[in-house]
């Protein structure tokens, strides 16, 4: 017998949402990130803790949205349906970019 799993959130995708994307942008951050942990520890503590918790929020709500879309649930949904859970990504991985370019 098959388990079956329904949603009581339908999976609305916004304009520009990619899922599968920013899922895939998640990993290679993270494995970026695995390589060269010095992008986040040479910066100062007040900026690298800026930088961690952006970072968290970023990847966590790359990796959670995917989930989210096929399992439900309202705050999950909400979280990860936010403009600001969105927008994390781009700017944390403008900020590893830039990071990396300035050395």
């Amino acid at each position: 017998m098959a388990m079956r799993f329904e949603t009581r959130f339908p999976a609305r995708l916004g304009a520009g949402d990619r899922p599968l994307v920013a899922l895939l942008t998640a990993a290679g951050l993270s494995v970026w990130l695995l390589y060269q942990p010095a992008l986040v520890q040479g910066l100062d503590w007040p900026w690298r803790s800026v930088l961690v918790l952006l970072g968290i929020w970023a990847l966590g709500g790359a990796f959670a949205r995917p989930v989210v879309m096929s399992v439900g649930g309202r705050g999950l949904w909400r979280f990860s349906g936010t403009t600001w859970s969105r927008a994390a990504l781009p700017l944390f991985a403008l900020a590893l970019l830039g990071r990396g370019l300035m050395g």
